[in-house]
């Protein structure tokens, strides 16, 4: 069977559904490939590219909609192209059915069956096809680099002959995978960032890159299915809006990306926020394609307030990125097809017992089959809420540090009172010499576990550094037991040798790797 993909005719779409890499790996599934003349120029994908991947070119979108057995979209299709569907086609692009009820109809009255990418569940075994993901990590990106084009100063605080710069303040409103790749950009730019999101399990993540989460003192759960939030209660949105006042003026960036699936973007920044904004501040909506989570966003354009505050509510930002864009969501159709052929034959199998299959299909053999079933895995599990901790007098205090201590303290002389009987059963049958050995080694011991327990983690490097030392000193002292004449020392010795040079070898592996870390390639 052929899989085509046409060139995109939406206004400004730059991206393709095909590229000469994903080609070759359908090629494997056993399918042809074709693509219509000139579709992959603008994310910079030549036909001579192609055809070296051994793909068909075709002259017309007439002519590839009617070769292709599989049509491989980026947008949905128009009402031109979905007519030039029949029965037996499979259509595989975003669609939204729940916006575009007419073409739904349209397209199951022409039995095709009809793959929507943006309806992959997130479950983990679908992650690989998930499009929506892909192209809200490359959104998230953009979306920095656009507020960076945008601002005035360094992202990172300098210190210059010139003075003194500080760093920028981001604040970013949802941690999806968007507003997680905007945390991410910002914070490796050398921003403060701060971020905001209405389910409390996802603070661990945005702790975890860096940044500061803010949290909202509210007993609602607001966790959604899917893994996003629900739509939020006026008690919650007043919460919201009072943390949104006290940030407003602080913060130099804003980046939202609160989108809830089959509804209006919320308005988290209204007019209010954006006037206590300072004079060169920045907003990207990145929701402004359904509306915009600030009242002031106009789509597909950059405006400045009265104020000097730069609104951008481009709607293009994974085709602003064409050739990124378009390599992962050909991978992700790529994963969608390999799924769809599990024999290899290029003979699709469109089983309605798969999950992911069974997720994404939105009409198939004449029926419409929008909505799916409900996710059965979450893709986010919901934490239990922290309680916040009591707080105690400065008497309660003081009483648990006393007996914290004085529970340590018997735990010491516990310890130490069955090491002084456990040496003087040993000095009633060793000789004097091995006595003496014996002490400095359990005082080492002893020592040596006391400053390693409290070195602080981020120091654990560095420590290994001074451990392949001390191990250095031990080959010396164990190489030179090695020629004694008692068997049982010469054997001591020579396993003291190797496990030494484990430990150095292994802690010189480790330090490379853990400071290749912190290199640029």
């Amino acid at each position: 069977m052929k899989i085509g993909a046409p060139k995109e005719v939406a206004k400004g779409e730059a991206r393709v559904a095909l590229t000469p890499d994903s080609a070759l790996q359908l090629q494997k599934l056993g399918y042809d490939c074709a693509i219509e003349t000139g579709a992959g120029t603008a994310a910079g994908f030549s036909d001579a590219a192609y055809e070296e991947a051994g793909v068909e070119i075709v002259k017309t979108p007439a002519a590839l909609w009617k070769a292709a057995d599989i049509v491989a979209k980026v947008q949905p299709p128009t009402e031109t192209e979905a007519k030039r569907l029949t029965k037996g086609k499979t259509l595989i692009s975003f669609f939204w059915p729940a916006q575009n009820e007419e073409l739904l109809e349209l397209c199951r009255s022409k039995g095709a069956s009809v793959i929507a990418m943006d309806m992959v569940p997130r479950i983990s075994r679908a992650q690989k096809m998930d499009a929506l993901s892909s192209m809200a990590n490359i959104a998230g990106y953009r979306a920095v680099i656009e507020a960076g084009n945008n601002f005035g100063r360094f992202f990172t605080g300098q210190v210059t002959a010139a003075g003194k710069v500080p760093p920028a303040k981001v604040l970013v409103i949802g941690a999806g995978v968007a507003g997680l790749a905007a945390i991410g950009t910002a914070t490796s730019l050398g921003a403060v960032v701060r971020a905001f999101d209405v389910r409390p399990e996802v603070a661990e993540q945005i702790e975890s890159m860096g940044a500061e989460f803010l949290m909202l003192d509210f007993s609602d759960d607001m966790s959604g299915e899917g893994g996003y939030a629900k739509p939020a209660s006026p008690e919650f949105i007043e919460k919201e809006m009072e943390l949104f006042r006290a940030q407003a003026p602080e913060v130099d960036i804003v980046i939202t990306t609160a989108l809830i699936p089959g509804k209006p973007a919320p308005k988290l920044w209204p007019e209010e926020m954006v006037r206590l904004m300072k004079r060169g501040s920045v907003i990207v909506d990145l929701a402004a394609e359904k509306g915009g989570n600030c009242d002031l966003t106009v789509p597909d354009e950059k405006i400045e307030t009265e104020n000097g505050v730069t609104i951008v509510g481009y709607t293009d930002f994974p085709s602003r990125m064409a050739t990124q864009s378009s390599t992962l969501y050909a991978t992700n159709i790529r994963h969608m097809m390999t799924d769809l052929t599990p024999e290899k034959d290029g003979t699709p199998v469109h089983d309605m017992e798969d999950d992911v299959i069974r997720g994404a299909t939105v009409t198939h053999a004449g029926e419409i089959t929008y909505p799916p079933p409900p996710p059965k895995v979450q893709a986010i599990a919901k934490a239990p809420r922290k309680e916040a901790p009591k707080e105690l007098t400065p008497e309660e205090k003081r009483a648990e540090e006393l007996a914290a201590f004085k529970a340590q303290t018997k735990r010491q002389v516990g310890l130490l009172a069955i090491g002084a009987a456990a040496i003087l059963a040993a000095g009633l049958v060793a000789p004097a010499s091995f006595m003496q050995h014996f002490i400095v080694f359990v005082l080492s011991v002893f020592v040596g576990f006391q400053v390693i327990w409290n070195v602080s983690h981020s120091l654990h490097t560095p420590l290994m550094a001074i451990t392949n030392a001390i191990s250095s000193i031990i080959i010396l002292g164990a190489l030179m037991q090695i020629g004694s004449t008692s068997l049982l020392v010469t054997i001591l010795a020579a396993v003291s040798v190797f496990m030494a040079g484990i430990n150095i070898f292994g802690g010189f592996l480790v330090t490379r790797r853990m400071l290749a870390m912190f290199q640029k390639s």
